[in-house]
């Protein structure tokens, strides 16, 4: 548990470092979060920080219950509210923030920041690469009963397979690319073209 609140520390700190260095316009460049820019999303990252317990209720009670609407909400207010030097602040300040996911553990809060964290230097082609240690942690938890489930993904007659790291899932056609691509992929997310290599690939890729 504890080198696993470390890695989240790191992943924090390493994200707002390369957010302190982005030029104003990337922030308002489009996320792999449907709809979201790169400020919705670190918005997103952030909420917890900076919202209470009874705060995330009443956002809750407005979006009559839906907790997705109440979350797209939430970062398109906050991002209106709170410049990017400070969306990148208390990302900063909170590395070592206890915050879980509602229903997960540490492993799921790092996979929270190592995915949106993707979401936002994917589309700008920022060569950033996550740790191995760090990413397999992601990978295991991605690509365990309970996190297929969650995302949907289908990987129906897919074998997923790093060409950067030991690492593989599935069986059937191969997909290939590198395992922080195929995190993403894990989660739901559209990658640009030419990330991915394999027949089945085009599943997986953003159209337009």
């Amino acid at each position: 548990m504890s080198e696993i609140r470390k890695q989240i520390a790191e992943e924090r700190r390493e994200l707002a470092a390369v957010l302190a260095g982005l030029p104003v316009d990337a922030w308002d460049a489009d996320s792999l979060c449907a709809g979201w820019r790169v400020r919705e999303v670190v918005a997103h990252m952030t909420m917890a920080f900076r919202y209470s317990a009874p705060k995330v209720i009443f956002g809750l009670v407005r979006a009559r219950g839906s907790f997705d609407r109440m979350l797209d909400r939430a970062a398109r207010r906050d991002t209106a509210a709170l410049s990017a030097e400070e969306l990148t602040a208390v990302l900063r300040d909170n590395a070592e923030h206890p915050w879980k996911p509602p229903r997960g553990g540490y492993g799921a809060a790092l996979t929270h920041d190592v995915v949106h964290g993707l979401d936002v230097t994917v589309p700008l082609g920022l060569d950033r690469k996550v740790p191995e240690e760090r990413l397999r942690l992601v990978l295991d938890g991605l690509a365990s009963e309970r996190g297929l489930k969650w995302f949907g993904v289908d990987l129906n007659g897919v074998e997923l397979r790093a060409d950067d790291i030991d690492w593989s899932y599935g069986s059937g056609e191969p997909v290939t690319g590198a395992a922080q691509d195929l995190a993403v992929l894990l989660c739901g997310r559209r990658l640009p073209p030419d990330r991915l290599t394999g027949a089945p690939a085009a599943r997986f890729i953003r159209q337009g």
